[in-house]
Parts: structure tokens; C-alpha cells; sequence
């Protein structure tokens, strides 16, 4: 299996769908639909008991390119690596998961809000970085912000994200991608429309 580079896992869709799955038994069905819709990259939180097993189960589709996000620290990680993830994302950043991602030279995209967290993420020699929370941390306008005098930086904002305002936000050139919940609707898994909402949103213009 080929590795990625951060940037490489930017670029394969405007959306990284951000999952938070419950049932072992819904993984296939959702990463089979979101693939088919043209959204490879799957970004599986470690927000629930079955989130280790959803990644591996989702490693198994073809075309998937799966990742764990809400990686809080090097154990999460080792063990978001042995099942199968390809790239890695957390909330913030801290020294010791920073180093612990960069030393398992995995495609990392730690949390940032505030110019000091990108500023700590460039002295590491990172590059790419998740905006979060990004409406609640002042939206667009505090990105730009943040983007003109860290102007090498690259971004995938997340949270509170929607179909609506993503065109705005993947207009900018610092972005590279946006994250959403919206292409898996809470409630029972149904692929069509999962499949749907993810060809909507592969068409996003960037």
C-alpha cells in the first residue's frame, strides 16, 4: 500500500467526511457509499468504543484511504496505525504527539485556532493543519487572518462546516479541503443516500 503525503490526502477530494460510527456493522456500507460518491479519504473519529474496528473493517474497501481523527496522544496513535490508518488528525497539537507523528512519518493534520498553535506545528516542521473549531473559532474571516502572515501554512477547516458555506471556504488558496459530518446523516445507515450527498459534495468547486 502506498503512502501518502499530508498534501497527497488534501488533494483527493474538497471533503474529508469526518465519521463518527457506532456499529462495526455499519462501516463497509458507509465507506463503500462515500467512495462510490467520489470521497476517498475517511477520516473515522476515535470518539467511540468501535472506532478501531470501523477503521479496519473500512482499510478493506478499495479506493478508501482511511485515517483516525480525535488522536489525542502516541498510544491513540500506535494504535489508530496497527488498524490501518493512513494519515492521522487531532483536535490540537501537543509536543509529544506532534513528534510521536512525525517520527511515524504518517500524513499528520493536528488542530489549530490561534497563530501561537500553527506557529508551534512550523517550528516542528509541519506544513498542513486542521482549522478547528473553525465557525466557533471565529469562522473565515479569522483564518484569513491567521493565513496572510503564516503564508506557507495549508488548511483543512472543521466543525460547523456545511454544503453551504464550504464553496466560500474552499474558494480561499490557503485551503486545501474542509471536514463534514453532513455526507453521513445521523440515525440508520442508508448508502443511497450517503452516496448522493458525497457526489455532492466531490463536485464542490476549489
Amino acid at each position: 500500500m502506498s503512502k501518502l503525503t499530508v498534501e497527497q490526502v488534501m488533494d483527493l477530494a474538497p471533503v474529508i467526511p469526518v465519521l463518527v460510527v457506532d456499529r462495526v456493522e455499519d462501516a463497509l456500507p458507509i465507506a463503500r457509499a462515500l467512495v462510490a460518491g467520489g470521497l476517498p479519504a475517511l477520516e473515522v473519529t476515535l470518539r467511540t468504543p468501535a472506532a478501531l474496528d470501523v477503521i479496519r473493517e473500512m482499510a478493506k474497501v478499495e479506493g478508501a484511504v482511511v485515517g483516525a481523527g480525535t488522536v489525542l496522544n502516541p498510544a491513540q496513535l500506535d494504535a489508530a496505525m496497527e488498524a490501518g490508518a493512513r494519515f492521522i488528525v487531532s483536535p490540537g497539537l501537543t509536543k509529544s504527539l506532534g513528534k510521536a507523528a512525525i517520527a511515524a512519518k504518517i500524513p499528520f493534520l493536528p488542530g489549530t485556532a490561534t497563530a501561537g498553535d500553527i506557529m508551534r506545528g512550523m517550528d516542528m516542521g509541519l506544513t498542513h493543519f486542521k482549522f478547528f473549531p473553525a465557525e466557533t473559532s471565529g469562522g473565515l474571516p479569522a483564518l484569513k487572518a491567521l493565513a496572510a502572515p503564516l503564508h506557507t501554512a495549508r488548511f483543512c477547516p472543521t466543525g460547523g462546516i456545511t454544503p453551504q458555506s464550504a464553496p466560500e471556504w474552499l474558494a480561499q488558496p490557503f485551503i486545501k479541503c474542509v471536514g463534514g459530518s453532513w455526507v453521513v446523516p445521523k440515525g440508520p445507515v442508508d448508502p443511497d443516500k450517503i452516496e448522493a450527498l458525497a457526489r455532492e459534495a466531490a463536485a464542490l468547486p476549489r
